[in-house]
């Protein structure tokens, strides 16, 4: 299953994120993300996280790899595969499948390093840069949970 829609400022992407929050608060999901620096992946996670009653501050893994958090509606776990060569990517791929299972959520930033080896049982957000406010938001949706959240999801 595939949904897509254009955000043409931040607060069509907050609102985007608000729905995606409350598509996959009972259920968990495992978000695979790709876009170039600057796109908006980390922000639409942020926003998420906001909609989820995440407590703490939500930041960028960039340099820790993982950031986790824990005081919302479900826990929320936040990779950052940018940084890892193609050796470290193949000592985390078994954590990367852990964190796929149960009511949890996962984002993974630049998926495009994973060596498409991530969990089946998916959700692709593809995020397009277009102009200085303006983003596409692409979903592709891979296995059975996945297409019910896209279901869910008012775009």
């Amino acid at each position: 299953m595939s949904l897509s829609c254009i955000c043409n400022d931040i607060s069509d992407t907050e609102k985007l994120a608000k729905n995606f929050a409350e598509a996959v608060s009972s259920s968990g999901a495992f978000v695979s993300m790709f876009g170039d620096v600057g796109a908006g992946k980390t922000a639409f996670s942020k926003f998420v996280c906001k909609y989820l009653n995440v407590k703490e501050r939500v930041t960028s893994p960039s340099f820790v790899i993982l950031n986790e958090y824990k005081s919302g509606i479900i826990p929320v776990y936040h990779f950052d595969l940018y940084r890892l060569e193609n050796e470290g990517i193949s000592t985390i791929i078994n954590e990367l499948e852990e964190y796929s299972e149960g009511n949890i959520l996962t984002f993974v930033e630049w998926a495009q390093f994973s060596q498409n080896t991530l969990p089946f049982d998916r959700i692709e957000l593809n995020i397009n840069y277009i102009d200085e406010n303006k983003r596409e938001f692409i979903f592709n949706s891979f296995g059975a949970k996945s297409n019910e959240i896209l279901k869910r999801l008012s775009i």
